[in-house]
């Protein structure tokens, strides 16, 4: 099956001082986005992979597709990540100097193109010298991602015939 892409829906990489966003053709590969926000100073990394399901209201998919309009797309997320450090807070559990930042580093990468049932979307990772600031990143960013980014998907069911499939916002 020949798939052809939109000149919007492109690869695009950028990095936001230590924090990278990427959109990608390829297979997203964890470790890696792991290790891309590792830091000797991070008491904690919070990890998010939102993964293709084999099923959607009683429908059995077969796979799903993701557009963006690329240019846009990574503006928005290296905002959604730039909001993400300058909001974020710092525990009161526990006392850091004013020197280390609440959060450490970010890693957004998404999917572009067809994603098979088991494989990861979205990948988000942050770092950070304590998990509850890690952790409400993660969050905040996947939330942001899901609302504001311009990627659309398309899903795909057993049993239909392909040329129905809608396109659909990526939302929460």
């Amino acid at each position: 099956m020949t798939t052809s892409y939109p000149s919007t829906s492109v690869e695009a990489r950028e990095e936001v001082g230590r924090s990278i966003c990427v959109l990608s053709y390829k297979s997203l590969k964890i470790d890696e986005i792991i290790k891309s926000v590792s830091d000797d100073g991070a008491g904690a990394t919070a990890l998010f992979i939102g993964t293709t399901r084999n099923s959607y209201q009683g429908k059995v998919v077969t796979r799903l597709e993701y557009q963006a309009y690329s240019k846009l797309a990574i503006k928005t997320m290296t905002d959604i990540i730039r909001t993400a450090h300058q909001s974020a807070t710092r525990s009161t559990h526990y006392s850091t100097p004013a020197a280390v930042p609440c959060i450490i580093s970010c890693a957004v990468h998404h999917r572009l193109g067809t994603v098979p049932v088991g494989e990861p979307s979205i990948v988000i990772a942050v770092s950070s010298p304590h998990r509850k600031e890690a952790f409400v990143a993660c969050e905040q960013i996947l939330e942001e991602v899901k609302q504001r980014v311009q990627i659309w998907k398309r899903e795909y069911y057993e049993g239909e015939k392909e040329d129905e499939a809608e396109w659909k916002a990526n939302s929460s």
